[in-house]
C-alpha cells in the first residue's frame, strides 16, 4: 500500500459532478472549500494485497452474522440499546426469516498500513452506508482516465446489479421506491439512493423515488403510500432503523413490517436485523465471542477496562456516525491517564447533531470503548479503508483522509489503483 501526488485533471469538479459526485468540495468552519473527491493523490495496492483484505472482509463478515445469532439467541437486545420489547422481538423475527428478505450491501471500516500487521476492524455501517458512488463510479472513471488498462478492487456495480436481480422474487409486486431525507443539504443522500435506483433499474426492476418526508400513511387502508397515493410494498430507505422505528410514524413501520412469512404491507431495505449490525455494541460482542482474533481490537461496553492504563481507547456512542460524538483517550496523556480527545484536538469531541432514538446517548453513556489503534498516517494523512461487502461476498474499496485521528465530515475521498 502506498499514497502517490498527482495533478488533478484539468475540469475535475466538472466531470466527477457529472458523474454522481455532486458534492465534491466541503465547506470548513472558516467557510473555506476544500475537496472532498481529492485526486491531488491517490494509493496503490499490490493484488495480493487485495485478494488479502477480500479474504479478511469475508471472514469478519462471517464473524459479524455468529453475533448477530449469539445477540437474538441470547435476548442481549439492551446492550445494544433495544430496550422496546416489541421491536426487539421484530428485529429477531427479521433475522430468524432473513433468507426471506432483500438485503443488499454494507461496509467495513478498516485500519490498515501495508505494513504487513494484520487489518483492523473499526466498524461496520451495515444499514444506511455512504461513500457508494464515489466508491462504485468516480474512481472507476478517474483510473480509466488517469491509467488506461490498470485494475482497482472495484466489482460494485455488477455486484449490486446482480443483488438486485438475484433477490428479484423476495420483493413484492409494484414499483421498489427509493426513498432519502429531505434533511440531506449536501446531496450525497440523494445521489447514493439515485445511483442504488440505477442499479435496480439495470437488474429489470421497476422503481420510484421520493423522500422520506414524502411517505404519506393511508388511514383508510392502514398502509403507506407514495406522493401519487400508490401503496408502498418495497422501500430502500437511506434512514437509519433507529430513527425509522421511533419516529412519529414509527407505530405504523411496526404495525405493518414486512417481515417475511407473508405478514405485514411494507418491505423495507435493508431489513430490520441490519439494527444488530450498525450499532457499535456489536464490537464488543465480536470481541467476547472471538478474544484475541488478529482482525479485531478489544472492546467493551461496561468501560474500558484495562485499556485505560494500557494502550488508551476509543469511545464510540452505540449509533454515531461519521465519527459523531466518539472521543480519544490516551493513556499518560496531558491531564493523565484518559484525556480525552476529539477531532479537533485536545479536549474537543465531534458533537452528534441528531441524537440516536432508540436511546439518548449522553456523556459517559451507551458507549462501545475500543483499544485505540491510532489509524495510519501516508505524508501526514491518517488514512481508513472503508470495504464494501455485496450480499456475503466483498465487493470494493473506498479510501478516506483525514487530517486528524477521527475521521469525521471533513473527511477526503481519494482513488486508488491495483498495480
Amino acid at each position: 500500500m502506498e499514497r502517490h501526488t498527482i495533478d488533478p485533471r484539468p475540469g475535475w469538479q466538472q466531470t466527477v459532478e457529472e458523474q454522481g459526485v455532486i458534492y465534491p468540495l466541503t465547506r470548513y468552519p472558516d467557510d473555506s472549500l476544500r475537496p472532498y473527491w481529492d485526486e491531488s493523490a491517490y494509493y496503490s495496492f499490490t493484488l495480493p494485497e487485495v485478494e488479502a483484505l477480500e479474504e479478511v472482509v469475508e471472514e469478519l463478515h462471517a464473524l459479524c452474522l455468529d453475533a448477530a445469532e449469539h445477540i437474538v439467541a441470547y435476548d442481549r437486545f439492551a446492550d445494544l440499546g433495544i430496550t422496546d420489547a416489541r421491536l426487539a422481538a421484530l428485529v429477531a423475527e427479521s433475522w430468524r426469516r432473513r433468507a426471506e428478505l432483500p438485503s443488499l450491501y454494507g461496509r467495513f471500516d478498516l485500519r490498515y498500513d501495508g505494513t504487513g500487521r494484520p487489518a483492523k476492524l473499526l466498524e461496520y455501517n451495515a444499514d444506511t452506508p455512504t461513500s457508494l458512488v464515489e466508491a462504485a463510479s468516480a474512481q472507476w472513471f478517474w483510473m480509466e482516465d488517469r491509467f488506461p488498462g490498470a485494475d482497482q478492487w472495484n466489482s460494485l456495480h455488477e455486484r449490486l446489479v446482480d443483488g438486485w436481480r438475484r433477490q428479484a422474487a423476495l420483493l413484492p409486486p409494484g414499483p421498489v421506491h427509493f426513498a432519502h431525507s429531505d434533511d440531506d443539504e449536501l446531496g450525497e443522500d440523494l445521489m447514493t439512493v439515485a445511483y442504488l435506483r440505477e442499479t435496480a433499474e439495470q437488474a429489470g426492476l421497476e422503481t420510484a423515488a421520493l423522500s422520506v418526508e414524502e411517505i404519506g400513511w393511508d388511514r383508510l387502508s392502514g398502509r403507506f403510500v407514495d406522493d401519487r397515493l400508490r401503496y408502498i410494498r418495497t422501500c430502500f430507505k437511506l434512514y437509519p432503523w433507529e430513527w425509522l422505528a421511533t419516529d412519529h410514524f414509527g407505530p405504523h413501520v411496526l404495525d405493518t413490517l414486512d417481515n417475511g412469512g407473508g405478514t405485514g404491507t411494507t418491505c423495507w431495505i435493508e431489513p430490520a436485523w441490519k439494527m444488530l449490525l450498525s450499532n457499535k455494541a456489536l464490537l464488543a460482542v465480536l470481541w467476547e465471542l472471538n478474544p484475541g482474533h488478529p482482525h479485531l481490537l478489544p472492546a467493551y461496553l461496561d468501560g474500558p477496562r484495562e485499556l485505560a492504563a494500557t494502550s488508551g481507547y476509543v469511545a464510540k456512542p452505540l449509533l454515531g456516525r461519521e465519527g459523531a460524538g466518539v472521543t480519544i483517550h490516551r493513556p499518560g496523556g496531558p491531564g493523565g491517564p484518559g484525556s480525552s480527545y476529539g477531532p479537533g484536538g485536545p479536549g474537543s469531541s465531534y458533537g452528534a447533531d441528531r441524537p440516536p432514538a432508540v436511546r439518548a446517548v449522553r456523556d459517559g453513556e451507551a458507549c462501545c470503548y475500543q483499544e485505540l489503534a491510532p489509524l495510519p498516517a501516508f505524508d501526514g494523512n491518517h488514512v481508513v479503508l472503508g470495504a464494501w461487502v455485496v450480499g456475503d461476498e466483498a465487493a470494493g474499496l473506498g479510501i478516506r483522509e483525514s487530517a486528524g485521528l477521527i475521521t469525521d465530515g471533513y473527511a477526503r475521498f481519494l482513488p486508488h489503483v491495483i498495480r
